[in-house]
C-alpha cells in the first residue's frame, strides 16, 4: 500500500500527538527551527505542513469536548 503525501503528513501529526501529547507543538517548532538553521528548507517545509495538521487535530479534540 502506497501512502499519499497527505496521508504521510497526517501520520506524522498523529505520531507527534501520541508521543508528545501537549508538548507536541513545542516539538514541532523545535524541528522547524533546527532544520531552518541547518538550511534544510524542504525538511522545515515538511514539518510546517505537519504543524498545520497537528493544529487541526487540536481543533478536532477541542470541538468534541
Amino acid at each position: 500500500m502506497t501512502l499519499t503525501r497527505d496521508q504521510e503528513l497526517w501520520g506524522i501529526a498523529l505520531w507527534v500527538e501520541k508521543h508528545h501529547g501537549d508538548a507536541g507543538h513545542e516539538f514541532i517548532v523545535s524541528k522547524i527551527d533546527q532544520l531552518t538553521r541547518t538550511g534544510e528548507e524542504e525538511g522545515a517545509k515538511l514539518w510546517q505542513d505537519v504543524a498545520n495538521r497537528y493544529e487541526q487535530l487540536g481543533e478536532r479534540t477541542s470541538h468534541s469536548s
